[in-house]
């Protein structure tokens, strides 16, 4: 698959990933906004969380990278850039949305440019496998 044009720029295919977790949308947002939460959840990207001087690094196999998330918001966007150790930045869409009285979480996957079929589908087990974590670490705090 390669990326498609659309009125001079590039695009990448994508896939929506969701969950559905049985918890507040604010509580899951408070949880997945919080860096130094993301060993628990998401330990593929790093299990090494730490502050310095306001910036957030993550210890990930390839070494350090900087992570930052977008402002607090009241509509559940938890967007984030990674300064991977390479140097490239990459933009993560995620929302959390009301969903009842729980909520859905929904990570946007990009293909990588240069990211064959294989890579992607390795991408798209390790984020669904991070989502159910997340699922059950907050639901199981909850119990």
């Amino acid at each position: 698959m390669t990326p498609r044009c659309h009125r001079d720029r590039m695009t990448t295919p994508s896939r929506h990933l969701s969950v559905h977790v049985d918890r507040p949308v604010q509580e899951v947002y408070d949880f997945v906004v919080e860096p130094s939460n993301l060993p628990r959840w998401s330990p593929g990207l790093g299990r090494a969380v730490e502050q310095v001087d306001g910036e957030w690094f993550v210890e990930t196999p390839g070494g350090r990278a900087r992570i930052r998330f977008a402002p607090r918001n009241a509509f559940g966007v938890l967007d984030h850039d990674v300064l991977t150790p390479t140097g490239a930045e990459v933009h993560v869409p995620l929302r959390a949305i009301v969903d009842g009285d729980g909520c859905e979480v929904v990570f946007t996957l990009r293909r990588a440019p240069g990211m064959d079929d294989a890579e992607f589908e390795r991408d798209t087990g390790l984020v669904t496998a991070d989502l159910a974590r997340l699922k059950e670490v907050l639901e199981s705090a909850a119990g």
